[in-house]
């Protein structure tokens, strides 16, 4: 495959992929909820604008692509801090693996989690105005692991509204 046909394939995946929250947005499965948070994954979330990819090196070895709602959008286009309620990002992550077309390119492989966070600040007061969702095969992973998530998030990017993702130019 050529570079170009590449990047546009890579655009296309990346412009498809989304998740959001049923008690934050209508359609979500409510019986696949994540514990803690009651994040659930909705109907229609891989139409949502992309917002930036990631590369997670050791030990998670990933390829990660957020996106968000129309609010999340108009959030990054305009510099808001912090996020309005109502703003819903989701990171899909894949192990990468070799391109079999093109050598130096990984592309996704095997699907690992998709993550979430709604941002609604009378709700989820007590984790800086963010719920949160992490879900593997569509299923809530454990209150153990969600409950890890706030904590990395304002050990890290407290000053960013907790959210870790930037606009990519």
């Amino acid at each position: 495959m050529k570079p170009a046909r590449l990047a546009l394939s890579g655009a296309a995946l990346a412009s498809s992929v989304v998740v959001a929250v049923a008690l934050a947005a209508p359609g979500g499965d409510a019986g696949n909820a994540s514990p803690i948070y009651g994040v659930t994954i909705p109907e229609g979330y891989r139409q949502w604008p992309f917002i930036a990819p990631a590369h997670e090196s050791d030990p998670l070895n990933e390829l990660r692509v957020v996106v968000g709602n129309p609010t999340a959008i108009k959030a990054y286009q305009d510099g808001t801090l912090p996020f309005p309620d109502g703003t819903i990002l989701v990171k899909l992550a894949w192990k990468h693996v070799q391109s079999s077309e093109f050598e130096p390119a990984y592309v996704p492989g095997a699907a690992t989690t998709v993550q979430v966070m709604v941002k609604d600040s009378k709700r989820y007061a007590a984790t800086g105005g963010w719920g949160f969702g992490r879900f593997i095969d569509g299923k809530p992973v454990d209150q153990a692991q969600h409950e890890t998530c706030f904590a990395c998030h304002e050990a890290g990017v407290k000053d960013h509204d907790y959210v870790f993702t930037r606009f990519a130019p």
